[in-house]
């Protein structure tokens, strides 16, 4: 009875004690990169942030630029996601305020880091590719969807992503003021107005 429970447990905690040792030095990491910049965190900060000791860190991810990489790609899924809710202008209004909450995260501000191109070595180069491939990749089948269902004509998704998510970058890096649903409305409505009407007739 008591290995039953004892195996009930461990399958409640998948990963045990190493994965939350693993997600805590990711998390630390993210935050420390996107104060310091990728050149500019220590192992020793990693580890004294994260709560753990600095072995746990060495023995995970002896190369440091490794470290960074997983930190990139472990939080990038949050700026990735696009709902389909049947309205196309609410859901890229809501895809637009994920990438804006997700610029104002330790995750997002790491990933400006990394779009530096003097940050960017070989590794840490690769993983932002992939993190924007997986975004764009997303947000086209959620516009192919819209296609087929007749909202849009059309139309190249990575153009249509370009032209609604670069305001974005802009008004949160800009820091001034906040980045609104409001702007988030206007942003979407006016990039699918000009998309259909500069669409070709049959």
């Amino acid at each position: 009875m008591a290995n039953r429970t004892a195996g009930r447990a461990q399958a409640r905690r998948p990963g045990g004690r190493n994965a939350r040792v693993r997600a805590q030095i990711l998390a630390a990491t993210a935050e420390l990169v996107a104060r310091d910049g990728i050149a500019g965190f220590r192992y020793e900060e990693v580890a004294e942030r994260a709560g753990v000791h600095k072995t746990s860190v060495y023995r995970n991810w002896p190369d440091r630029e490794e470290l960074v990489v997983d930190s990139l790609l472990r939080y990038a899924e949050d700026l990735a996601s696009v709902a389909d809710t049947g309205d196309l202008h609410r859901d890229l209004a809501d895809f637009l305020m994920g990438i804006a909450g997700g610029l104002e995260t330790p995750f997002g501000r790491t990933l400006e880091q990394a779009l530096q191109p003097a940050a960017q070595s070989p590794a840490v180069q690769q993983a932002v590719s992939r993190i924007l491939e997986h975004r764009v990749s997303a947000l086209r089948q959620r516009v192919d969807t819209a296609v087929d269902r007749g909202e849009l004509p059309p139309v190249d998704s990575s153009f249509l992503g370009e032209m609604i998510s670069g305001p974005v970058h802009l008004v949160v890096n800009r820091g001034t003021r906040p980045f609104t649903r409001a702007d988030a409305e206007r942003i979407v409505g006016v990039v699918l107005a000009g998309i259909r009407a500069t669409a070709p007739h049959a």
